[in-house]
């Protein structure tokens, strides 16, 4: 009978362990601090994280980035980057997006917050790490102007199935792609010529970004105004990475017992659970002030027709999701 009991027990504790284990949870915000316009991406069995430090423009003149192999504890990498390699860089330091290509991560940032005619726009800086420290790969813009209507801001990388990287880019309610050259330090024209070609979709306003699922081309934006509880992400599905682009409906917006101006975000897949996963940012319930903004994780789902479904914010945040 103590042998039986003592079995309960042991049972009873290792089941309990393994509840805990189950349940162990990212939390929303999944960081501390102030962070916004978060690119998340894998390389190889670790999830990285590089957001804007959310602070008024003049001050945000650095870029920390973040990793973790579960999605749930995440480890702070301290200025990546910052004005002292970017000689340029006056002030608006934003929404990082990085690739890795021939060994290294190419990490490409705004900057500030140009007019026509003014020194800034979007830069390309290289490293031989993703944690950095990362050097200004052109030591200019890459891309200054505005073209088609579109400030030169919000850019992100995207790798076909064929090998060709291409840019989406652009605010001011204009998105531009263009198809970035081997060392990522200029454009190689389309077959009729041009540089770029704006793909507006719908109420775009800015933060682009691009994924393949099942064959298709998921193109999604950010509409509204940052500061407001209007931000919210919407997406389109193509066969292209062209497009044309439109607008299947908004699937993350304002939910006021959570938080509010829910947008600029990105997606990640886990190939060994299969999950999909969004990262955005959102104001907490009751800030008043615009750049109050967290970087937060929840679980994005399709249905049977591969439509994204409307995306739940949590404070739970999601469990823990090893890559290996």
């Amino acid at each position: 009978m103590k042998n039986l009991t003592k079995l309960f027990i042991l049972c009873t504790a290792a089941m309990a362990v393994f509840s805990c284990a189950e349940q162990k949870r990212s939390g929303n915000p999944i960081i501390e601090g102030w962070y916004a316009d978060p690119e998340a991406v894998i390389f190889g069995d670790t999830y990285w994280l590089y957001p804007t430090w959310s602070q008024p423009f003049k001050d945000q003149l650095h870029l920390d980035a973040f990793s973790s192999k579960d999605l749930v504890t995440w480890t702070k990498h301290e200025r990546v980057i910052d004005n002292k390699e970017i000689s340029w860089l006056t002030h608006a330091l934003w929404a990082p997006s990085i690739i890795e290509k021939g060994g290294k991560y190419y990490l490409m940032f705004s900057c500030n917050n140009v007019k026509q005619g003014e020194v800034g726009g979007i830069g390309v800086a290289v490293a031989d790490n993703p944690a950095g420290p990362f050097k200004d790969h052109l030591g200019k813009p890459l891309i200054q102007d505005i073209i088609n209507g579109a400030q030169p801001i919000d850019q992100f990388v995207f790798k076909d199935t064929d090998g060709t990287y291409y840019m989406y880019y652009g605010g001011w309610k204009h998105c531009n792609v263009g198809k970035l050259n081997d060392d990522f330090t200029g454009f190689v024209p389309f077959e009729d010529g041009e540089i770029f070609k704006e793909i507006t979709p719908g109420e775009y306003v800015e933060g682009p970004f691009m994924f393949i699922r099942d064959g298709k081309y998921y193109f999604m934006w950010s509409e509204g105004k940052w500061r407001k509880a209007n931000y919210r992400v919407a997406y389109a599905i193509a066969d292209n990475p062209l497009g044309p682009f439109e607008s299947r409906g908004v699937i993350l917006q304002t939910d006021e017992a959570i938080g509010t101006g829910a947008g600029h975000h990105s997606v990640m897949h886990n190939p060994r659970s299969g999950k999909y996963y969004i990262v955005y940012h959102r104001h907490p319930i009751g800030s008043t002030d615009g750049n109050d903004r967290r970087t937060c994780i929840d679980e994005l789902h399709f249905d049977a027709e591969g439509n994204i479904l409307p995306v739940k914010m949590t404070f739970e945040g999601v469990a823990a999701d090893p890559l290996k």
